[in-house]
């Protein structure tokens, strides 16, 4: 059954009758600008179909720049960092066109991990939540965690016996991002527990980790420290993943692993 309309409608009633359905429909972007991209229309001449369409772009871009937003939040950073916002001029060692490659995100499709390693001060943190901050603007799901905070969560769930449920958690988004990995000494039970969530997401999702320490250093992983260094180093048939060391003078690219 169908509705007879009045399609000589005056403008008043129009555009009654527009906010009505845009909030029917859910269109909170056109509704809010439609006045003035009614106006541009007219002044424009701009037809019936490029009218539209602008219309339609205007929400869709609304609710893509909503849906990062979303994204962002859900990542749980501890604060807004950006590369635009990164000086390199602080650390000139670091290559823009690396980071620029890296912003991409091809590595975060590819689920290949990414390790920034580097003294205190150098912008770990700043680029670990910058990139991630990208991944999340490209449509990815993120999750920023300090180690320390992961490890202690990981092992009040084993105390609980939901384990297997928190590892589940962080295996799903497509990019975790670790944090001053190597600040703390973790025990034995701490390193473990962590590995295994590294386990997790091997070769299903990525892992970009900021350390101040080498993975070779004893104090870090103890007797996981070898697999753990396998596992993002790509060594001994590893996968592939990618280093940067911020901060030394050697500084560089590390080739991907084979």
């Amino acid at each position: 059954m169908s509705t007879q309309r009045d399609r000589g409608l005056t403008e008043e009633a129009a555009t009654t009758a527009i906010d009505q359905a845009c909030r029917m429909l859910r269109l909170p972007t056109i509704r809010g600008q439609f006045p003035d991209l009614a106006e541009a229309a007219s002044r424009e001449q701009m037809s019936y179909r490029a009218f539209l369409a602008e219309l339609l772009l205007a929400e869709c871009d609304d609710r893509a720049r909503r849906r990062s937003e979303r994204r962002i939040k859900a990542a749980g950073f501890p604060r807004e960092k950006s590369l635009r916002a990164f000086d390199y001029s602080a650390n000139p060692n670091i290559d823009v066109a690396t980071i620029n490659t890296l912003a991409t995100c091809e590595w975060v499709r590819k689920s290949h991990p990414l390790c920034l390693i580097g003294d205190s001060g150098t912008g770990k943190s700043h680029l670990l939540i910058a990139l991630g901050t990208e991944a999340a603007m490209k449509g990815y799901r993120v999750k920023y965690v300090l180690a320390t905070k992961l490890v202690n969560e990981l092992v009040e769930a084993a105390d609980e016996k939901l384990l297997a449920k928190t590892i589940a958690r962080y295996g799903r988004v497509d990019l975790l991002c670790i944090d001053e990995l190597g600040y703390m000494e973790l025990d034995r039970r701490g390193a473990e527990l962590l590995f295994q969530v590294l386990t997790e997401r091997e070769e299903k999702n990525s892992v970009a980790i900021a350390s101040n320490e080498s993975f070779g250093k004893a104090h870090m992983f103890r007797r996981t420290r070898a697999r753990c260094c396998r596992k993002f180093t790509g060594s001994r048939g590893g996968r592939e993943g990618y280093g940067y060391r911020v901060g030394d003078q050697r500084d560089e690219l590390l080739r991907p692993a084979v």
